[in-house]
């Protein structure tokens, strides 16, 4: 889905949808007190969120197993593999497609083992069974099929957190202080915009984005994706030096279909310009048409490496 404009702000269609985002803050309360979770046999780190998408979880996951195995783990990603055909799954990269397993698994998939199933009790398993020694789960803060040895919410300082409202009056999947409560530290990406630090009383590690540098410069370019907060790829172009000429929205996960890509390639044609996505969606796109698309690639990075993992191996590594 693409993320509501009526999320930002309080409004009268926020108001009038409060009551059901009260019973969805209920219905996740009684799923995570009621439903027996699974003990894995190694540290379990879960990287989630309480907002509904794009705040960046999956590259500071992938921050984190490489930090990890700088220090000698072997860790295995976790991942419900939203969007994909198959479950159960030790995510195979020379055989297994995104509309089988996901478009962000296959991004962790290229950096660490990585299972996809929508039980994470039944994926920790998979994990164990082939290696792993610690496991990091990519989302699941609300998932409680595997218990958690250390969670971590991440918060984007230029996202916030919206109107402050659950699904689907606001972008909260669950409350502010009930989520602080189950966490065991804050993981913060970017400037402070709404002073959300004000109101985390947790342990926090803040990470910044580097984008690397894109094949073209001081350009116009034509930008496309389907993530939470397209606008956040956008700035990002911009930053790099590149002015949006013209950019298109899709929902978050979207699976693209020739005719639409071609489409973009068309518009590149005819404006002579170069096309930017992100890796998230560009993994989506068939072999033969990537060679029309750009991809800005960014890397999420711990201002202090110590520090984290000197926390994690005090929580996880008892």
């Amino acid at each position: 889905m693409k993320t509501p404009q009526y999320w930002q702000h309080q409004n009268l269609i926020s108001s009038l949808l409060t009551p059901i985002g009260a019973l969805y803050s209920m219905a996740t309360a009684l799923r995570l007190k009621w439903i027996k979770p699974y003990q894995a046999n190694v540290p379990v780190i879960c990287i989630g969120n309480i907002t509904a998408g794009g705040v960046g979880k999956t590259p500071v996951s992938i921050a984190l197993a490489e930090l990890l195995k700088a220090n000698g783990k072997n860790p295995f990603f976790i991942s419900r593999g939203y969007g994909g055909s198959l479950s159960g799954v030790l995510i195979d990269l020379k055989k297994h497609t995104p509309q089988e397993v996901g478009d962000e698994p296959l991004m962790l998939a290229a950096v660490a083992p990585t299972v996809v199933c929508a039980d994470r009790g039944i994926a920790a398993q998979i994990a164990e069974k082939n290696g792993a020694d610690v496991l990091i789960m990519d989302d699941g803060f609300q998932n409680p099929t595997l218990k958690k040895d250390l969670s971590f919410l991440v918060f984007n300082g230029e996202l916030g957190i919206g109107n402050g409202k659950t699904i689907p009056a606001g972008p909260l999947r669950e409350g502010l202080k009930s989520g602080l409560k189950r966490a065991d530290g804050v993981i913060f990406i970017g400037r402070d915009k709404y002073e959300l630090l004000k109101q985390i009383n947790k342990p926090v590690f803040r990470v910044l984005i580097k984008e690397e540098r894109p094949a073209h410069h001081n350009t116009k370019v034509i930008a496309f994706a389907g993530i939470g907060y397209p606008q956040k790829f956008y700035n990002s172009l911009q930053k790099c030096g590149l002015a949006v000429a013209n950019s298109y929205d899709f929902p978050d996960h979207h699976f693209y279909t020739k005719d639409e890509l071609k489409a973009l390639i068309k518009k590149g044609k005819t404006k002579n310009l170069p096309i930017y996505t992100t890796l998230k969606d560009y993994v989506k796109i068939p072999q033969n048409l990537q060679k029309s698309f750009n991809v800005l690639n960014i890397k999420a990075q711990f201002e202090d490496k110590n520090q984290i993992l000197d926390f994690i191996k005090t929580k996880a590594f008892r």
